[in-house]
């Protein structure tokens, strides 16, 4: 049977920003350890992706984006 907390929307987008600001931090943690420009500039960028998509689920959250307002 499904949790009161497993329905809870804010539970679930918690988690997945958890996860990005996570694999964020290991990306740009790993800039440093690699030599070649163009793999640390792909880093970076996916880093900026995922902080635009936690952004986003922060913004859901929050309400603050007229689309998700209901």
């Amino acid at each position: 049977m499904t949790s009161t907390t497993d329905r809870d929307p804010r539970h679930h987008t918690r988690k997945m920003r958890k996860a990005l600001s996570d694999i964020k931090e290991h990306l740009r943690a790993d800039i440093e350890k690699v030599d070649e420009p163009q793999l640390k500039a792909m880093f970076e960028t996916s880093a900026e992706v995922l902080g635009g998509l936690e952004k986003a689920f922060r913004d859901y959250e929050q309400k603050n984006e007229s689309a998700w307002r209901g």
